[in-house]
This record gives structure tokens, C-alpha cells and sequence, in this order.
């Protein structure tokens, strides 16, 4: 190609770039290496904080000289560093999850190339003590170029991997310039084609600091345990820049602070030492030693000490399963962006703790970083709280993927370097780190030539690690077989994960499943339970952590969250990259609280209810129960009645014990109320990740009680009074009323003490908002079928008063617009002189039903009731909201919230709230008066304050106006949520479907003075 520009050239990965090496920091003494604190290292200086600035459309529009010492940059603006440029004013917000933005001719970038001028000043001691100088950058997004003391210092690509230069004879003592050139295209952007925003500039760490030149320069740590997995060898080998007769001492210290062994050796010999029956490091037990190497010169004078965790584990493949440590693990992981709402990319050692200890609290343990090496300390935080990593290459050709030649650049040789060179500078940063256990060659780029060349080249710097490739479908190069987003069931000839327990000769894992997006997913009990049923299918890693949602203030200081196309980005996947466990805020999602309980440690099965008998199952690895404290509590209804610690066998990783309880209390039974046992299994000491009492497993059980009462209306009190106006009949009673619709053939309204309580009786209805994980199905919904668009034709009404007992019956046809199958429905109701509702609803699926949609969102009734209705109580599933796929995390029991935090507000509004399995609820306000539907079945309810429409129509938070009433819907059916945004759709049995169906339940108006929601709803 004619005129490559520097940032066009593949055959140019670097200029002056400084081999790849660990990440590690040179300290003076072993006092100051104990602090592990860079700042105790040599001289070390942050260079982050406010930097001049310079935007342009173009490199070539730079101003002459602008990295001249003497330049004038007084006009220039200021940045923030580490900063992503967009999210400070710069530039364009773009989301996509798959498209360049750019025409595809690789290695060409468009001559539009937005370009930041970055410049500060710095200053270097009088004395280096003849050390070498060097700076870092961690992560710069394209390509760029650095400037010193108006002397060019070098150039570097692949965005999210740090980079060396040596400037020592650039700089000079006092003070000093800093320029950077950053191009926000390079042929490196063919190579960078993540799923995330598209964000500029320098967003990591940049640091200044010496080194010894005649200390360690590079360092590779493993540890080789024996074949029973007791003993262990220890293995350092080093690199060196000069060699003068140095020599090093080893000494490991393990995590009491003793010493386990101390050996000098001349620094050109590597070190090789057995250690017997080290604690071994997992994600369970992470036991670290510390490792010092003191480097002295031939007088014996200390050059140097540089510190490093060791963790004692091996990985290997053995038949269908790799084993860490000897065992097959399973790994509950999770894909992780660097992400924050205000920064974008720019996050601090903090919030990556906090997500690791959040992901620790919620029983996952493991991380893939997708699809980037991750910031040096991620890697720390991993080592010391225990998190299982496939680190990943900073390799995305996704875009590819559409021209028909999905492996363009990846099976093209010329392209090798600008391969390998990645996989080569993550595997030298990051090989020293024990909760590595993968190299993952990259993401969704075909597979060809280089990631073959990549493969090789992981095997020949650390054959000690697994080699992980998701685009190698033959699993070639890899040593686990690796899909994603497998099917458990489907209807056409694709892979799904019965294939793969039948086929696959490797260990398997899904790299990404569960897709977050939204209300969902929806299926993860039953990829779970796979798990562990078969040895070599080890787990996988949900897609994803974080909603990676843009923080926005609105003019009235609500805060919501903006996602693509909200910044005119075009084209983009709109909110596709609201696909997390957790919002953008921090906040669990029900999915994550969903996935702690799937994957919890403990299972309890129940064996004999009657006797107690119970089976615990040790779903961890490695390490026993001895660690938590069990607690049973036994409710009635919401009462405690009795709570006692169960002291747990012995039960080693992955065994089962059986238990049999203590008799529990007499206590006399009530009819009606329900009996739970509920298991807690809560952490026993105080752990780094979480305080002594945090509960980690749970568990409940329905006991023995006794049948309902049936309720006992008073029917001879006053008479009921029907009295017909116009189109209207009301039911009169004392102290209430119930006016029908003769048109409608439903309830207008329920008055009681002269105050509408209901405004709106039930009406049929099988719509919901949609869900994201119901995208593919919308189109089809919306103009085939029409499925928002339902109308009601009454054929008949009919009513009498018989017995002192009102009867109602509507018979109607209920359709879509244009549609040939539709639902015949009988909506009946009796009303009692105590004022008593009983309501019956039957669908018989009618017409032509072959035309009718595979799967009906929901089967159930809406109403309206008095906005004064703030409170909730129910007994079923909760505290939070559970569908019938995804409903693991909660358990039956008695709960309450206000109506409002029933509500789950999804950064883009959708279908949220639902509780399911409920036999009652009720709800009440400030004044004591409630409202109570009881069912001698089971239902599912929501409650809002807003309708299906509201939800429908609103793209973020603040687009919801709360209505002056309660939208209360109870459900026969609802859909299950599945994850069909990228993956399986509903399972059959999660499926609602063109079925008949009857929903029944009783309607009761009380005061809380004088009986309480617990007792009527132990009425039958």
C-alpha cells in the first residue's frame, strides 16, 4: 500500500518500546520491600493528575513543534490522566458491539483520525545514582507516540498492555517535559474490536521510576508439584541487563512471617528448590508466600530486593478434565470490562477491590478478562483474595465477522507480529501470578495462521498454563474446548451442550453464558446442575459484570444512565451494553443474586421432611464446612417460632453428609399458616472478603400443617341491593359497593366506607412490557401477531342475585388485531353480603390456534387499585422479584415492601417486580385499610405504579412518570425470562404457551385493626 502512516504500519509495533518483562518494583532494602508499596521502591513518581491538552481532528493538523521543550502550550486546554477523552468533552461517544467505524481496509484507518496532544512537566532528582530511568505507560488507547525534552522517545500500540521507555539519557535533573501524541486510529483498531465503547486517550496509570542496571531486569516463578500433589519445586530463573558477578538470595517466607528456606545463588544460575507440603494455593484457600530476591554486587553490597507473592498450585490436563491442584474444578465465573459510569475505562485499585470482594460475597470464583489484560493490580487482588483468571489478549477482529472473510487479518501472515506481540507482552507482565491459570488467545476473531503462531509461542514462555481460544472451534491449538453461549435445548441441528458431553474429548468450559441484559438470565439452575453432573463440563463465565451505562444528571438532578444511541452514535447496539450482574451504580442485579444461590457451596436436598433427615452437599473444591456455621430457623408464616446452630460434619470439597435434626419445639398448628424451615449457612470467622455472619448458602422447606378453613361469610347480616342504572349495576352491601360495566362486562369500581378502593376490576390480559431477552421475538410480536394490541368482544352478561349471593358472568372473546386464534373467556364472580369478591377467570384457546405464537408473555389479569395501596405483604416466594426461571434466590416465606420497592428499575425500562408462587397479598395503607387476594392455588404478582405502556415506551429511568394509582397484575402464567438476548431462549418447561388456563381467587376488604392480612390469608 502507498503512504502507510506510522499508525497504519503492522510490520511497526513499536519504537523504542523496551522488551516485554513482569511487572514488578525494585526497592533499595528489605525493609522497605516488606511495605510492598511502590512508593518505598526507588525513586517512583505517578505522572496521573491534570495535563495540558490539545484536540484535533487529524494528526497532521498538530502544530509544528508542539513537542519542542520552548513550545507555547499556555492556550492549550486541560485533561485528566489517567482520563478517557470523550467522557471529558472530547471527541464522540460511540457504542458498538461489532462494527468498525470505518470502512474495512485493513491496515487503513480513515484520515479523520481524532488525535490528543497531551503535555506536563516532571521533575528527575539531582542524582540517579547511575540508574537506569524508565516510564510506563499502562494503558493508552490507540496507538501513540512519546516526546521528552522535545526528543522523540518512542512509539507503541495494542492499547491495554503496558509499555516501557527507557529516557534516562532524555532527561536531565530538575525539570522536565512530557509529551504525547495519541491517535484514536491505528491499524491496531482492526485488532481492538470489543464489545464496549469506543473511548480515547491515556486511561491508565503513568509512572516514572529507575531500576538498578545491574539488578533484575526480568523474572519468571513457577512451582511444580509432585505427583501427590504434596511436595513442591520452586523454580526462579532471571534475566539480566549487566553481568558483574552478582549474585541473589532466595529467601521464602510464608504467610506467618516464617521462613522457609534462605539460598544465595550467582545470579546467571537459575534457582530450583523442593519445598515440602507447602499450603497450596486455590480460590478457596488462597495461601501466598513471599518471595525475596536480594541482588548484590560482587562486594556483597546490596544492589537491590524485589518482593513477589508465590502461590504453591499446578495446572494440568489429565483425560476430558485440566485439574488444579489434582481436582477438577468448576469454575463460577464471571467476564469483566474495566468500567465505570463517570470515568469509563479509568478505574481505580479500589473499585476493582470492590468488585472483587462483591464477586467473593456472591460465591463466584473466577474472572476472564474480557477481552484485555486488566490493570497490574487486578492480577494482585486476585492472588491475595482468591479468584481463579483467564487472562485474556487485547485481540477483538468481531467486524470481520460480516464481510464474509471473518479470518482476514487472522489467518493472514503478514499480520503475525501485530498477533503475537500481544500475547507475548500479557504473558511476560503477568506470569509470576498464581490465579492465572488460562491464556486466552483472544475473542471472536475467526482462527487462522496467528492464533496458531500465538499458541505456540504461550506453550514455548509458559508451558506451565492452559492455552484457552474460544474462535478455535476444533479446539487445534487449545488444551480446553471452549464455546459459548451453548444451547441446552433448540430445535435445529445446531450445538448444544448434549453434543458436547457426548463428543468432546477435552475439558470443556463456556467462556460466556447467562447473557445479563436486562430482566434475565433466565435458565442458570439448569446449566448449573449440568456442571456438576458431568466431570468434564468445568463451569463457565456469565456474560457480563458490569451495565456499562454512561452517568447522566438530568435538569431536575435525577440521575439515569445513557447507553448507545443516546450520543447519536451511529450505527450502535443500543443497550446491549446493559448486560450486567450488577448497574451501573454498584447495585446487585436480582441475576447476581440469582447466580450466588445456583452456585452456592452448600445444597441441601431434603430426604425425610417428617424425620429430619436432611443431605448437605460440599459443592466447593477443596476445603470442608468447618469454615461456616449452620443455623435452622422454623417460621410460621412470619412468626419465628424456634431458631438453633446445627453443628456440621466433616464433609471435604465435593463430598455429601447426611444430617438429621434436632426435634424441633411442640408447637400446636394453625390451620391455613404455612410452616418453613429455613436453612442459613453464614460464615463463621471474619474472612478479607467479608465479616464474620455473612450468609453465603441458604435453604427452605415447607414443614407439615394443617389444611385451610374455609372462610365463613356472614351472610345473614344485611341484605345485598342491586340496583342497574343505565349501563351500570351496583352491588350494594354494608358500608360497600361493586358497580359493573354492562358494556365490559368487568368491575368499574369497589367502594368501601365511601372511598374507591378498586378502580378498575380484572381484566384478561397476556401482554407485558417486553424484557430484552425478548428482542428476538418483538418483531414477530409486534407486526404478525399484533400481541399489543388485544381486544375484548363480550358476548354475553349475565347476573343474579341467588341466595343472598351476587353472581356475575361475562362470557367474551379476547384477540389480537388481525389475528385467527384468539382466547374464549368466562369471567365469573360472586359477591358475598360481607362484601367477599370471589373471582374466576377461564381461557379456552380457541380459532385457529396453529396460528398462534410459539410462546404467550404472560396469562393473567390487571387492575387498578387506590394509589393510596403503599404497602405490600405476601406469602410465597421473595424478598425480591423471581420468574419461572430464575427463581433459585428466593425463598418462600411471608414478606412485605412498599409498592415502590417492589419495583426493579432496570437501567432501560422493561418487565421487572414479579413474585411468584404466592397464595396470597395484600395490600394496605397509612389508614389500616387493605385489600387481600387469596388463592387456593398459587399465582404470580406485580405492583407498580406504572403501566405496561409506560414501561414500554420509556428508553432510561427518567422517562417514567409514576401514575396516581396501583397497576396490579396477578398472573396465572408468566414467560420465562431465558437469555435469548445472546444465547438460549425459554426452556420448554419455562415457556407460556396457547394453553387454557384458570385463575381463581377471593377479594376481601379488612382493616388491620381488626384482622390481619396473615389470618385472612389462611382462610380457604
Amino acid at each position: 500500500m502507498k503512504n502507510l502512516k506510522r499508525w497504519e504500519d503492522i510490520k511497526t509495533d513499536g519504537i523504542n518500546r523496551l522488551p516485554a518483562r513482569a511487572h514488578f518494583f525494585s526497592y533499595p532494602n528489605m525493609e522497605a520491600a516488606v511495605t510492598n508499596e511502590p512508593e518505598s521502591s526507588r525513586f517512583y513518581q505517578k505522572l496521573n493528575g491534570t495535563w495540558k491538552f490539545l484536540f484535533l481532528d487529524a494528526p497532521e493538523y498538530s502544530p509544528e513543534g508542539f513537542f519542542l521543550d520552548e513550545f507555547d502550550s499556555s492556550a492549550w486546554d486541560k485533561i485528566a490522566v489517567p482520563g478517557n477523552w470523550q467522557l471529558q468533552g472530547y471527541g464522540k461517544m460511540h457504542y458498538s458491539d461489532l462494527w468498525y467505524n470505518f470502512p474495512i481496509i485493513p491496515p487503513r484507518v480513515p484520515t479523520d483520525n481524532p488525535t490528543g496532544i497531551y503535555r506536563r512537566g516532571f521533575e528527575v532528582p539531582e542524582d540517579l545514582n547511575g540508574e537506569q530511568l524508565l516510564l510506563r505507560f499502562n494503558g493508552v488507547d490507540s496507538a501513540y507516540e512519546v516526546y521528552v525534552n522535545g526528543e522523540f522517545a518512542g512509539y507503541s500500540k495494542g492499547a491495554r498492555i503496558q509499555a516501557e521507555f527507557d529516557v534516562t539519557d532524555l532527561c536531565r535533573p530538575g525539570s522536565n517535559s512530557l509529551v504525547v501524541r495519541v491517535f484514536q486510529w491505528s491499524d491496531g483498531t482492526y485488532l481492538e474490536d470489543q464489545d464496549m465503547w469506543w473511548l480515547s486517550g491515556i486511561f491508565r496509570d503513568v509512572e516514572l521510576y529507575t531500576r538498578p542496571v545491574a539488578g533484575i531486569y526480568d523474572f519468571y516463578v513457577t512451582t511444580e508439584l509432585d505427583g501427590d500433589n504434596q511436595d513442591a519445586v520452586l523454580s526462579v530463573s532471571v534475566k539480566l541487563t549487566e553481568h558483574s558477578g552478582q549474585t541473589i538470595t532466595y529467601e521464602l517466607v510464608d504467610s506467618a512471617g516464617e521462613r522457609v528456606f534462605l539460598e544465595e545463588k550467582k545470579a546467571d544460575e537459575a534457582l530450583s528448590r523442593l519445598v515440602e507440603a507447602p499450603s497450596k494455593w486455590s480460590a478457596e484457600i488462597p495461601n501466598l508466600y513471599h518471595l525475596y530476591m536480594t541482588v548484590r554486587d560482587s562486594a556483597g553490597k546490596t544492589i537491590e530486593v524485589i518482593r513477589q507473592q508465590v502461590g504453591f498450585r499446578s495446572i494440568v490436563v489429565s483425560g476430558e478434565t485440566f485439574l488444579v491442584n489434582g481436582v477438577a474444578i468448576k469454575l463460577k465465573g464471571v467476564n469483566r470490562h474495566d468500567y465505570n459510569p463517570k470515568t469509563g475505562r479509568v478505574v481505580a485499585k479500589e473499585e476493582i477491590e470492590r468488585d472483587i470482594i462483591t464477586m467473593k460475597r456472591h460465591n463466584i470464583n473466577a474472572v476472564r478478562t474480557a477481552h484485555y489484560p486488566n490493570a497490574y493490580y487486578l492480577y494482585d487482588l486476585c492472588d491475595e483474595y482468591g479468584m481463579y483468571v483467564i487472562d485474556e489478549t487485547d485481540l477483538e477482529c468481531h467486524g470481520f465477522e460480516l464481510t464474509g472473510k471473518y479470518d482476514w487479518i487472522s489467518d493472514d501472515p503478514e499480520w503475525e507480529l501485530a498477533h503475537v506481540s500481544r500475547m507475548e507482552r500479557m504473558i511476560a507482565r503477568d506470569k509470576n501470578h498464581p490465579c492465572i491459570i488460562m491464556w486466552s488467545l483472544g475473542n471472536e476473531s475467526s482462527f487462522g495462521h496467528n492464533f496458531r503462531a500465538m499458541a505456540k509461542l504461550a506453550k514455548e514462555m509458559d508451558p506451565t498454563r492452559l492455552v484457552h481460544y474460544e474462535g478455535d472451534r476444533e479446539a487445534e491449538v487449545t488444551d480446553v474446548y471452549s464455546t459459548m453461549y451453548t444451547w441446552l435445548e433448540r430445535n435445529d441441528d445446531r450445538l448444544t451442550m448434549d453434543k458436547i458431553i457426548e463428543n468432546s474429548k477435552k475439558p470443556h468450559i463456556l467462556c460466556e453464558y447467562a447473557h445479563a441484559m436486562g430482566n434475565g438470565p433466565g435458565n442458570m439452575k439448569e446449566y448449573q446442575d449440568l456442571f456438576y453432573k458431568h466431570e468434564k463440563l468445568q463451569g463457565g463465565f456469565v456474560w457480563e459484570w458490569f451495565d456499562h451505562g454512561i452517568e447522566t444528571v438530568g435538569e431536575d438532578g435525577s440521575v439515569y444512565y445513557r447507553y448507545g444511541g443516546d450520543f447519536g452514535d451511529d450505527p450502535t447496539n443500543g443497550n446491549f451494553c446493559i448486560d450486567g450482574l450488577i448497574m451501573p451504580d454498584g447495585t446487585p442485579s436480582p441475576s447476581l443474586l440469582e447466580y450466588k444461590k445456583v452456585i452456592e457451596p452448600v445444597q441441601t436436598e431434603c430426604l425425610d421432611i417428617e424425620k429430619g433427615l436432611f443431605r448437605l452437599i460440599n459443592r466447593y473444591d477443596f476445603i470442608g464446612l468447618d469454615y461456616l456455621e449452620l443455623t435452622c430457623s422454623v417460621f410460621e408464616d412470619d412468626r419465628l417460632l424456634d431458631s438453633f446452630a446445627v453443628e456440621l460434619p466433616e464433609a471435604g470439597g465435593r463430598e455429601a453428609v447426611e444430617i438429621l435434626l434436632p426435634l424441633m419445639k411442640e408447637f400446636e398448628k394453625v390451620n391455613g399458616a404455612k410452616y418453613y424451615l429455613i436453612f442459613s449457612y453464614k460464615l463463621k470467622a471474619d474472612t478479607p472478603w467479608a465479616p464474620k455472619g455473612h450468609e453465603l448458602a441458604n435453604a427452605s422447606f415447607e414443614l407439615p400443617g394443617k389444611n385451610k378453613l374455609p372462610k365463613v361469610h356472614e351472610e345473614g347480616g344485611a341484605d345485598l341491593n342491586v340496583n342497574k342504572e343505565g349501563a351500570f349495576v351496583t352491588v350494594s352491601g354494608n358500608g360497600f359497593s361493586v358497580t359493573f360495566d354492562c358494556v365490559k362486562g368487568a368491575i368499574k369500581e369497589v367502594v368501601r366506607n365511601g372511598e374507591v378502593q378498586i378502580e378498575r376490576g380484572p381484566q384478561f390480559q397476556f401482554w407485558r412490557a417486553p424484557i430484552d431477552n425478548d428482542m428476538y421475538l418483538l418483531p414477530d410480536y409486534r407486526t404478525k401477531y399484533f400481541m399489543h394490541l388485544g381486544h375484548e368482544i363480550v358476548e354475553e352478561v349475565r347476573y343474579e342475585l341467588k341466595d343472598g349471593v351476587f353472581e356475575w358472568h361475562t362470557h367474551a372473546l379476547f384477540g389480537t388485531t388481525n389475528s385467527s386464534w384468539h382466547y374464549k373467556l368466562h369471567y365469573f364472580y360472586r359477591i358475598h353480603a360481607d362484601g367477599d369478591i370471589e373471582f374466576r377467570i377461564n381461557g379456552i384457546a380457541s380459532g385457529m390456534k396453529e396460528n398462534a405464537p410459539a410462546m404467550i408473555p404472560r396469562l393473567g389479569v390487571k387492575m387498578i387499585l387506590n394509589n393510596k395501596f403503599a404497602f405490600a405483604k405476601w406469602r410465597g416466594r421473595g424478598p425480591g422479584e423471581s420468574y419461572a426461571d430464575s427463581k433459585e434466590a428466593n425463598l418462600f416465606g411471608v414478606y412485605q415492601k412498599t409498592v415502590d420497592e417492589l419495583f426493579t428499575n432496570y437501567v432501560k425500562p422493561q418487565e421487572n417486580g414479579n413474585r411468584s408462587d404466592c397464595d396470597w397479598v395484600s395490600f394496605t395503607g397509612q389508614n389500616k385499610d387493605g385489600i387481600i387476594f387469596t388463592t387456593n392455588d398459587k399465582f404470580d404478582f406485580s405492583a407498580s405504579r406504572y403501566e405496561i405502556i409506560d414501561l414500554e415506551h420509556a428508553k432510561h429511568t427518567v422517562d417514567l412518570k409514576p401514575r396516581d394509582y396501583v397497576v396490579l397484575n396477578l398472573d396465572y402464567k408468566q414467560n420465562g425470562l431465558g437469555s435469548n438476548s445472546c444465547g438460549q431462549n425459554q426452556l420448554k418447561k419455562y415457556q407460556c404457551t396457547f394453553e387454557d388456563f384458570t385463575l381463581a381467587f377471593r377479594i376481601t376488604l379488612f382493616n388491620e385493626e381488626e384482622i390481619t392480612a396473615v389470618e385472612l390469608g389462611r382462610l380457604g
